[in-house]
């Protein structure tokens, strides 16, 4: 009996294994140096939390903000992001088995400055937010990956009341409901969270909500958004103001319960909040503050949806714009812009608090990494 028992943890052992290496990481970045790997990509271990270079792309400038296909086999970006006068989305093809990640084609964003870039569940519609003038674009997926022509594009010209940051639309994230009926664009120029509805049966689905927006506090600066996985409750992270809203979410409305820091109340100015996410699990919210900072601000989730903190972690680097937690809420990894390097985190799942593991990887002007389990 014993025997049977160690055959089988050993069998348990090994698929779990093969299992852990079907995890990849996706690596964008700020590079204007066509001749450098700008895209890259790693099998994340998911024992070990060790990053295992794959392959990258290179000839495309500063492909900032990357999303993954839901059957895992295409990768999108913002690409010509803070090019003047330039925006575009672009498609690759990401083949595990060759190790491949060949470039499929190429789509103007309709706007300046691309920064967040979503994809419908149903993979077959791509949504880019473009900062710099404010708008949203709807692009058709194709079956063989390669995004067709633009659908429909908004353009929002409001602002708020900072003088510098604030004087038009400046759409920072692009981010689908739950139930993916709802877009919903965080507005950090205009101190607003817009909503419109979304029929993918459509040939132009974007419909303006029955409430296109909701208002957040002047100088707030809205830039992400993500919703609990009970799919009850919305976190919104506000940049300028280096703060957390918390809403109630039903049926495409936001209603505010909450307002936190995602910084110690020692620190009164220069908040450059940036990322935003909750633990698959639903118990803990975790929210990255640049600047001064430099860290990730991590909250316990009650079952009312209230966050408290609980402690600050170190991104060990300056300037962490995006992070991403693995499916199985094991790790969490985070990129540090300014000094180029990823830092991988194993989760304690009891206490939700991080630490380092593994080695860091080093990529200039690395801006963002999306996971996928495929």
């Amino acid at each position: 009996m014993k025997l049977k028992t160690i055959f089988f943890a050993i069998a348990l052992l090994a698929s779990f294994q093969v299992f852990s290496q079907n995890t990849y990481v996706f690596l964008g970045s700020y590079n204007r140096d066509k001749t450098a790997e700008s895209l890259q990509v790693y099998q994340l271990d998911t024992l070990k939390g060790k990053l295992t270079k794959v392959t990258s792309a290179r000839d495309l400038i500063n492909p900032s903000f990357l999303t993954v296909s839901p059957n895992g086999k295409y990768v999108y970006a913002c690409t010509d992001s803070k090019t003047p006068k330039a925006g575009s989305v672009s498609s690759f093809e990401f083949n595990p088995e060759k190790k491949t990640l060949t470039f499929l084609n190429k789509q103007s964003s309709s706007g300046e400055n691309p920064v967040y870039v979503s994809i419908h569940k149903s993979g077959k519609w791509l949504v880019n937010g473009n900062y710099t003038e404010g708008s949203v674009s709807v692009h058709p997926l194709l079956e063989n990956g390669k995004i067709d022509s633009l659908a429909q594009n908004f353009q929002f010209m409001d602002g708020s009341i900072h003088k510098e940051r604030q004087t038009r639309s400046h759409v920072h994230s692009t981010i689908f409901s739950p139930q993916f009926d709802y877009l919903f664009l965080p507005d950090l120029g205009a101190d607003k969270i817009r909503c419109y509805q979304f029929d993918a049966s459509k040939k132009q689905p974007l419909i303006e909500a029955e409430t296109p927006f909701i208002k957040t506090d002047l100088e707030s600066g809205p830039r992400h958004l993500t919703f609990h996985p009970n799919q009850k409750f919305g976190y919104c992270i506000d940049e300028m103001s280096g703060t957390v809203d918390i809403y109630t979410y039903e049926n495409g409305i936001l209603k505010k319960i909450q307002r936190i820091n995602t910084h110690p109340d020692t620190i009164t100015q220069g908040f450059e909040s940036s990322d935003i996410h909750v633990s698959p699990d639903g118990k803990f919210l975790y929210a990255t503050n640049r600047g001064k900072e430099n860290n990730i601000a991590i909250f316990s989730i009650d079952e009312n949806g209230f966050l408290k903190n609980i402690g600050y972690q170190s991104t060990l680097g300056k300037h962490p714009r995006i992070f991403a937690i693995d499916e199985s809420g094991k790790f969490l990894i985070v990129t540090n812009v300014i000094s180029g390097n990823v830092v991988v985190f194993k989760r304690n799942q009891q206490t939700g608090l991080l630490k380092k593991t593994g080695k860091e990887v080093k990529m200039e002007n690395v801006s963002c990494v999306q996971i996928k389990r495929i």
